[in-house]
């Protein structure tokens, strides 16, 4: 089995090894890949659980994510209780087991064919994803239901905002979530682009390498997937400098900003 661990505990935390070595004692034939998202970003967490699970890969595949920041209660936390443990089965036959926090699931909301509490403890540790929930999502991914709970219908989750900065890769293009569907030009239009307090000129590309050195594109980007409805495309708007870095063009912006085009 390939187990993808998205998290927020940061990159080289010992935590990824922590978690990793709980999942290898359930699953020890098992290959992980962790990828770190920032601290309690569940909108990065739901962008890469769509962004990975819906797109090709092995046939036995688990996603396990943890970005759970304790916001669905503002009140004084009785022993480490935190969001709860869900479980989807994407089209393509995989298991996704993590927490429902924010925007952690919207991104395939509409894709999954079944979503489901899990019927775990949403308390007993502070790091509830090494103490508790590695044992069941080890048995949800070998096959074992008894551990569903009730049916979570899409309706009770958030969509994706999509005018937002879903990831910042390391060359510094800006991923959002803007639809490229809902984006109605030309190509080489020029367009004026906000992100944060910082605005730029950018030129509309259909293909990132479609402009000069130097030139910041706005484009249809790397990261997507197919609709789960009608097997159409799904993609997302990137901003791009050919030969620089966007992120640096506009501030070094974070995660979850606002990206509005005012032209």
């Amino acid at each position: 089995m390939f187990i993808s661990l998205i998290a927020d505990y940061g990159n080289g935390d010992p935590a990824f090894a922590e978690v990793t070595q709980r999942l290898l004692m359930a699953l020890p034939a098992s290959q992980i890949y962790c990828l770190s998202v920032p601290p309690f970003s569940t909108l990065a967490t739901g962008f890469w659980v769509a962004q990975l699970g819906l797109n090709p890969g092995s046939a036995d595949r688990l996603i396990y994510h943890n970005c759970a920041p304790r916001q669905d209660d503002p009140e004084a936390r009785k022993n480490n209780e935190g969001e709860g443990l869900t479980y989807a089965l994407l089209p393509n036959g995989v298991k996704v087991v993590g927490v429902f926090a924010g925007y952690t699931l919207s991104f395939i909301k509409d894709h999954a064919e079944v979503l489901h509490t899990v019927k775990v403890s949403r308390g007993g540790s502070q790091f509830r994803s090494r103490d508790v929930f590695p044992t069941a999502a080890a048995a949800i991914a070998s096959g074992d239901t008894s551990l569903l709970g009730e049916v979570l219908q899409p309706d009770q989750i958030p969509d994706a905002p999509s005018d937002r900065i879903a990831w910042c890769d390391g060359y510094g293009n800006i991923k959002t979530t803007i639809p490229a569907h809902s984006v109605d030009l030309k190509p080489e239009q020029k367009v004026v682009v906000r992100v944060g307090d910082v605005v730029s000129d950018a030129i509309y590309s259909d293909g990132s390498f479609k402009v000069p050195e130097g030139t910041l594109a706005f484009s249809p980007g790397s990261s997507g997937w197919n609709s789960a409805k009608d097997n159409q495309p799904i993609r997302w708007m990137e901003l791009f400098l050919r030969g620089g870095s966007a992120w640096e063009r506009f501030g070094r912006p974070r995660l979850n900003q606002l990206v509005t085009r005012l032209s």
